[in-house]
């Protein structure tokens, strides 16, 4: 017999991974696609780039309105990444699951942990690149980091890479092959809804 969705509920899937690796790109990528996914917005505290709007790229807030929502209990995971906060609005993933739909976050790898740790269900992705040299001229290509800001991140990205056991799946993001990327992160989300026990997750 069936596993129905249970009211409230849904499945989570969290792409995460090192600074630069391309889990942006991906993520625009699976929005053209006919998943019928929630990607849910996060909230920062870090400036806007030129190119991001609000409510769509990022919830651009203040430190205090940050820490109001902290305070209030309505973030799923938070974190404080490269001298800014992040995290996800629990707002986001209630309004999906009333919507009967699946929700995708992109996330830092600190908050990817934290996810799992509040919802044991969640379905972790971990985005990696080819090798680690790899990571230092996409972000340069991006251009939205000082040259302090880079060697921060890339620094960070070698102890991130040490958080891979602790996913369920890795798809590396080869240059110049984002295509195979979007493909493989799509097959694990169908693949994950043809199972016999989905892990629902309820809030």
């Amino acid at each position: 017999m069936l596993n129905p969705r249970p009211p409230h509920a849904g499945l989570v899937f969290v792409l995460s991974g090192p600074s630069g690796v391309g889990k942006d790109s991906v993520m625009d990528c699976l929005r053209r696609e006919p998943l019928d996914l929630h990607f849910c917005v996060t909230a920062t505290t870090r400036a806007r780039r030129q190119t991001e709007v609000h409510g769509v790229n990022h919830y651009f807030v203040t430190d205090d309105e940050f820490q109001a929502m902290i305070a209030a209990g309505e973030l799923l995971e938070w974190a404080r990444v490269h001298e800014h906060y992040y995290g996800v609005p629990l707002s986001e993933v209630r309004r999906a699951f009333a919507q009967q739909r699946d929700v995708f976050m992109r996330i830092d790898v600190q908050g990817a942990a934290t996810v799992r740790a509040r919802l044991p269900q969640s379905v972790l992705i971990f985005l990696a690149p080819g090798r680690l040299e790899d990571l230092a001229p996409r972000l340069k290509n991006r251009g939205t980091e000082t040259p302090e800001e880079m060697a921060l991140r890339l620094a960070n990205a070698r102890c991130e890479m040490e958080a891979l056991p602790r996913f369920d799946y890795v798809v590396v993001n080869q240059q110049g092959r984002l295509e195979e990327s979007v493909a493989r992160v799509r097959a694990i989300i169908l693949a994950e809804r043809a199972r016999v026990r989905p892990r629902w997750v309820t809030l």
